[in-house]
C-alpha cells in the first residue's frame, strides 16, 4: 500500500508527545492502526526549550507508532500549543469580480485573503484563517455567499496567530527527526475537531482541555469558534503542588495524584491515609488523603476560575447551553466534572475522541483529544483538495490552516476546479 495511503499527526505537548498513524479508506471513516507516546521534559507552558529532548521524544513516539502500523511516516501535521497561541476578530472586503454581480469561489477566497492585511504583533504569525460570516451588500449573516448576487462582499471572521519562533523549532524538531511538516493546526482547534459534535458547536460549547502545563478553552457558538485563549495553568501544577505538599519528589506526587487523588475533599474520610511504601520503596510513612485533595481541589478551582474570567470577557458566562466538555490528561481526575460546574455555572462532562475506526481502544483516551483531532483534520484536508463544486465554503471551514511553512496561493489552488 503506498505511503500516500495514509497521514500521520503528532501532538506535542508540555508532558508527552503522541503519534497517531491513520489509514486512509475512501468513502470511510480514517482507520487508525498505529499509536505512540512517550513522555518529555523539553517544554515548559506548551513552548519548547530543549530541542534535542523534544526531537527524542518524537522520535520514541514515531517508532512505537510505525511498529504497531507496519508501515514508515514521512511527514505529519503537527499540533501548536502554548499561552502564546491566541485569537483576533478580523474581516476582509472586496469588490465582487463578474459584471453580473454574482459572487464565486474565487470572490470567497480573495475576501479570505483580503483579511491577512491584519497587523499581527512581531515574531507572531497568523496560521489559521476561519471564517464566521459574509455580508454581500446590505445582506448580513450569510454562512455561504457563492451563488448570490451583490456588489461588495465582506468576510467576518477570526485569526489564530503563534509565535514564530515555536514553529520554527517544532519544523527543526521534526527535521531533525526525519519527518517533513505538512502543516500546523491549534490543540484547541484539534481537540474540538475530536471531541464536540455539531449540536453542541450549534447550541454553545466551551471545551476546556488541560494539558500538562497549560489549560486550552475554545468557545463554539452556531457552530463557528468565537473564542480562543491559553491558560498557563495546567495538570502538572498540580502534581508540583502535591509534591511540595507531600515533601516527596514529582514522580511519587504524580503516582498519588492518579492513583488516589480526587478534586472533591468532602467526599473523602479524615481517617484515609495513603502509604507511600506502596507508591515507592523508598518512601516511608503515610500521609492523609483529604489533605491532597484539598491540594488538588485549590488548583483545579484556580484553572476553573480562570476559565470563568476568559468566558467573561466575551460575555458568555453562565449562557452556553451545552456547557463545558473538558478534555486532555488533567480531565481524568476524580471530581474534576463536579468542580467544573460549581465554578462555572454550566453543565459539564469529559469528552472522548470520536468518530475513528481501527485500533480505537488506544485512542479512547481524553488525553488523545489532540492526536485524533490532527487525524481527523488532516483527513478532511485531503479529501477537500480532491474535490471540487458548490460546498466549496463548507470544506474551507473545515481546512482553515494557513500554515506559512507553505504559500497561500498554492494551497487555494488546490480547491480549484480541475486542480
Amino acid at each position: 500500500m503506498s505511503k500516500e495511503e495514509y497521514i500521520a499527526a503528532i501532538d506535542i505537548g508540555s508532558s508527552n508527545v503522541s503519534a497517531v498513524i491513520a489509514q486512509m479508506i475512501p468513502e470511510e471513516k480514517p482507520r487508525i492502526v498505529g499509536v505512540g507516546k512517550s513522555s518529555t521534559q523539553g517544554l515548559r507552558k506548551g513552548v519548547i526549550v530543549d530541542l534535542e529532548e523534544v526531537t527524542q521524544s518524537i522520535k520514541s513516539s514515531v517508532e512505537q507508532a510505525e511498529r504497531m502500523a507496519g508501515t514508515r511516516i514521512e511527514e505529519v501535521y503537527a499540533s501548536v500549543g502554548g499561552s502564546h497561541l491566541s485569537c483576533a476578530a478580523t474581516k476582509g472586503v472586496i469588490a465582487v469580480g463578474k459584471a453580473d454581480g454574482e459572487v464565486t469561489e474565487e470572490d470567497v477566497e480573495r475576501a479570505i485573503e483580503a483579511s491577512q492585511a491584519i497587523n499581527v504583533p512581531h515574531n507572531y504569525e497568523i496560521i489559521h484563517i476561519i471564517p464566521q460570516s459574509f455580508n454581500l451588500d446590505n445582506q448580513t449573516g450569510i454562512k455561504e455567499p457563492v451563488g448570490m448576487n451583490g456588489v461588495r462582499l465582506e468576510m467576518r471572521g477570526i485569526i489564530v496567530i503563534a509565535f514564530s519562533p515555536h514553529l520554527r523549532n517544532i519544523s527543526k524538531c521534526l527535521n531533525n527527526a526525519g519527518i517533513d511538516l505538512t502543516g500546523f493546526v491549534a490543540s484547541p482547534l484539534a481537540s474540538a475537531k475530536s471531541v464536540l459534535n455539531k449540536r453542541q458547536k450549534e447550541l454553545g460549547v466551551a471545551l476546556i482541555d488541560i494539558g500538562g502545563g497549560t489549560t486550552s478553552l475554545a468557545v463554539y457558538e452556531e457552530r463557528e469558534l468565537i473564542y480562543l485563549s491559553v491558560l498557563p495553568v495546567g495538570a502538572g501544577h498540580i502534581t508540583n503542588d502535591v509534591a511540595i505538599g507531600m515533601r516527596t519528589s514529582i514522580d511519587v506526587a504524580e503516582d498519588v495524584k492518579i492513583r488516589y487523588g480526587s478534586a472533591l475533599p468532602g467526599e473523602i474520610g479524615k481517617g484515609e491515609q495513603i502509604n507511600l511504601a506502596e507508591i515507592n520503596s523508598e518512601e516511608e510513612g503515610s500521609i492523609s488523603r483529604k489533605h491532597i485533595s484539598e491540594i488538588i481541589e485549590a488548583r483545579t478551582e484556580e484553572i476553573f476560575q480562570m476559565a470563568e474570567k476568559e468566558l467573561k470577557k466575551i460575555n458568555r458566562s453562565a449562557l452556553l447551553p451545552a456547557g463545558a466538555v473538558l478534555t486532555g490528561g488533567g480531565s481524568c481526575l476524580h471530581g474534576m466534572v463536579d468542580l467544573a460546574k460549581d465554578n462555572l455555572k454550566l453543565p459539564a462532562q469529559v469528552g472522548f475522541p470520536m468518530e475513528l475506526s481501527g485500533l480505537i481502544d488506544k485512542v479512547d483516551d481524553p488525553t488523545f483529544a489532540v492526536s485524533v483531532g490532527l487525524i481527523m483534520w488532516a483527513a478532511e484536508e485531503d479529501r477537500g483538495r480532491g474535490s471540487s463544486g458548490g460546498d466549496f465554503l463548507e470544506k474551507f471551514k473545515d481546512f482553515k490552516n494557513f500554515d506559512k511553512v507553505k504559500d497561500v496561493k498554492k494551497w487555494f489552488k488546490g480547491f480549484l476546479p480541475g486542480s
